[in-house]
């Protein structure tokens, strides 16, 4: 039976699980056929472990909060002519409970193991604790 990873990268630039949405909800960063993607220079050598159910989780403030089915891997060449991967993901993002991850750059692989949990669908639709508070909250093991 194949395997199942995760990646998980870091949302630069992003201050909440809404702003990626209101990012992926641009045109510039979508398929042609509509659905939300992201760019990376590498492409994961695991592709299939990947593609067999596995999610892109978001690091945003410092704290793993949401992750996307990642549905294919599309080549792209930028206009300098590299060869990238657009991870096309599924536009459902479903929030986790928080976890904290230190800066890294690029994306690594996520264990299924190792991947923090979906919120239950009760608490899926709550405002988010600010960051810090959910960072710390984290960190001493409450959240």
């Amino acid at each position: 039976m194949a395997k199942t990873t995760h990646l998980i990268k870091l949302s630069a630039g992003t201050e909440s699980v809404d702003s990626l949405m209101d990012w992926q909800g641009m045109r510039r960063a979508q398929t042609e056929d509509g659905l939300p993607r992201h760019i990376t220079r590498m492409w994961p050598r695991r592709e299939g472990e990947v593609l067999n159910g596995g999610s892109i989780y978001w690091v945003i403030k410092g704290l793993i909060q949401c992750r996307q089915r990642i549905l294919r891997l599309d080549p792209v060449t930028g206009a300098d002519g590299i060869n990238r991967c657009a991870l096309v993901l599924d536009p459902e993002i479903t929030r986790t409970a928080a976890a904290p991850k230190r800066a890294f750059q690029g994306w690594r692989y996520l264990a299924v193991a190792d991947a923090p949990p979906d919120l239950p669908g009760s608490r899926a639709e709550e405002e988010p604790l600010p960051p810090e508070l959910a960072g710390a909250l984290a960190e001493i093991g409450v959240l």
